[in-house]
């Protein structure tokens, strides 16, 4: 009977510490956004314009073509903390009206935590 339990519970730690081992890869999704480029898109400029600074947007919707929506996701493998931003920008025509963007202060806070999380200081 000691012998069956001592089995069992060598068995149980060794699948814990197997289960601690896994690898888990981090997730990049989406446009990543430079503050300095999202800055630079300013009202009245051309979709071109936009798409040099900022890329081909992410989810562009095919019924109503006056809006560009830019997301990114970043999550490290074994971190709970995602980081994730969002940034919209609307036309009208072919020039750009207005920007739904973080504000300067959210976006180096972003910052700040997407380089600790990919130097590997966040867990």
């Amino acid at each position: 009977m000691t012998k069956h339990f001592l089995r069992t519970a060598l068995a149980a730690c060794a699948l814990a510490l197997l289960a601690a081992c896994v690898y888990r890869i981090n997730i990049q999704q989406g446009n990543y956004l430079d503050q300095a480029a999202v800055n630079q898109v300013k009202p009245g400029m051309t979709r071109s314009q936009v798409r040099y600074l900022l890329g081909t947007p992410l989810v562009s919707n095919l019924f109503d073509t006056s809006r560009w929506d830019y997301v990114y996701y970043f999550k490290r493998g074994h971190s709970r903390h995602v980081d994730q931003r969002r940034v919209t920008v609307f036309f009208d025509g072919d020039k750009v009206t207005r920007i739904d963007k973080p504000s300067d202060a959210l976006a180096a806070e972003q910052e700040k935590n997407l380089a600790k999380i990919k130097n590997g200081r966040i867990y």
